[in-house]
């Protein structure tokens, strides 16, 4: 008998089953041999928000939440924080390799002369209320993109493929800016493709017409490892939509609009606007023992602690606390900081929370930099989105390229009615 077998016991019919294992899985259709009747469907397995049932094979994102430790490709994310751009990052989960320098510097001027969006598009975007919120504005102009690049549905053709990533990884910040400037009611910066791709959007979203505006160089590179840090993280409750639509063969500005979609749920892209308003609650340092035993009480939630994956410190965590200050050198200091790290602090030292393993997430301090830097709440889930593109792309690009893969159809457990016969409606 292999050792690489799962031998199961049916106890309602005494039958043994052999099942194999590959990579510390079964494949959960082995499971329909086990049946009690012969007609019988066979069993499943019931998995409530998917979380131990693995539905594809990827190279792309490793984590390891017992240890904390997140790698992009092989890469920890400490080193591309410290030492990459995000475009090269985009390049790098697109692709599986860092680029060289040549590579580099072509893929930098496609995605950069990919910036510019058709004037009907833009005539979309205006025709929005002016209280619209950014990210419906984004979710509707990525549906409304595959529109204007029909070619986009020729999902094989790798050359056409391509060229669309360098389209979506290009337009998404113009769209985003856009719908960032609708939303305080001034005109339309056009993209400067001269710029690093996240100065340039800064550009768009704060240039006035100044004679003498130049990006904050620290601020740039700041939002550049905010967009590292997001750029992926493995089968998400947004990635999983990117693959479940991608699934379908539909055209990846669609998919990617479901993604949006999905991260725009406050249990995914809004968490750190939580944390923002349990600091702004708390108010003051002094609050801070007081709030951590409500909390212990079970009378409020501690946001921006724990995460579904890591039970050890988020290591984006450790890099955007380093981040923050830089980023109040230039802004002042938000004083929702002080709190923040006090929080952090004494709950790292409560045995009440290190007992159940709950330390920093990478949404802990975003809020606050994003906040500092000027970006009003409802901004948060679009700059969510702008990091998490290339790891949504570099996902579906896998999905696509995957013979394993087939349209998701997942199962359910049907607890209805059984067989009934019509009622007339006079005998009702």
């Amino acid at each position: 008998m292999s050792k690489n077998t799962l031998t199961i016991t049916d106890n309602r019919t005494g039958e043994t089953y052999e099942v194999p294992i590959e990579y510390d899985t079964i494949n959960a259709l082995h499971l329909r041999k086990i049946k009690v009747e012969a007609d019988d469907f066979g069993m499943m397995t019931y998995d409530p928000g998917f979380g131990n049932t693995a539905a594809c094979k990827s190279s792309i994102t490793y984590i390891d939440g017992d240890r904390g430790i997140l790698h992009y490709r092989g890469y920890p994310i400490e080193q591309l924080a410290e030492q990459s751009s995000f475009l090269e990052v985009a390049y790098l989960l697109i692709f599986g390799e860092l680029p060289t320098q040549a590579e580099l510097d072509d893929w930098r001027y496609k995605v950069m002369h990919h910036t510019y969006i058709h004037e009907n598009l833009t005539g979309l975007m205006q025709s929005f209320r002016y209280d619209a919120h950014p990210m419906g504005i984004l979710i509707a102009s990525l549906a409304a993109l595959s529109t204007f690049h029909p070619d986009a549905k020729k999902i094989h053709d790798k050359e056409v493929r391509l060229k669309n990533i360098w389209r979506i990884l290009g337009k998404l910040p113009t769209m985003a800016a856009f719908a960032y400037r609708h939303r305080i009611g001034r005109p339309y910066n056009y993209p400067d493709s001269d710029l690093d791709y996240s100065a340039n959007f800064l550009y768009m979203l704060d240039y006035m017409n100044q004679s003498k505006y130049q990006v904050d160089p620290t601020l740039a590179k700041a939002l550049d490892i905010l967009f590292i840090l997001h750029a992926d993280h493995e089968q998400n409750c947004s990635t999983a939509t990117m693959r479940n639509i991608g699934s379908s063969h539909a055209d990846p500005y669609s998919a990617m609009a479901g993604a949006a979609a999905a991260l725009y749920g406050p249990l995914h892209g809004g968490a750190n606007e939580a944390v923002l308003r349990m600091l702004a609650e708390i108010g003051d340092i002094k609050n801070v023992p007081g709030f951590i035993e409500r909390v212990k009480k079970r009378e409020v939630l501690l946001m921006g602690f724990g995460h579904r994956v890591y039970k050890n410190y988020d290591p984006r965590a450790k890099i955007i606390k380093e981040v923050a200050y830089d980023v109040f050198e230039v802004t002042g200091r938000n004083p929702l900081l002080d709190i923040a790290i006090e929080l952090e602090r004494i709950a790292l030292e409560d045995d009440f929370f290190v007992q159940r393993k709950l330390y920093p997430n990478v949404d802990f301090y975003s809020g606050i930099i994003y906040q500092a830097m000027g970006f009003p709440v409802d901004m948060f889930p679009v700059l969510f989105a702008l990091g998490r593109a290339p790891g949504w792309l570099a996902q579906w690009v896998e999905l696509v390229d995957d013979s394993e893969q087939r349209i998701a159809r997942p199962r359910q457990i049907y607890l209805g009615a059984e067989k009934r016969d019509y009622v007339p409606m006079a005998e009702r």
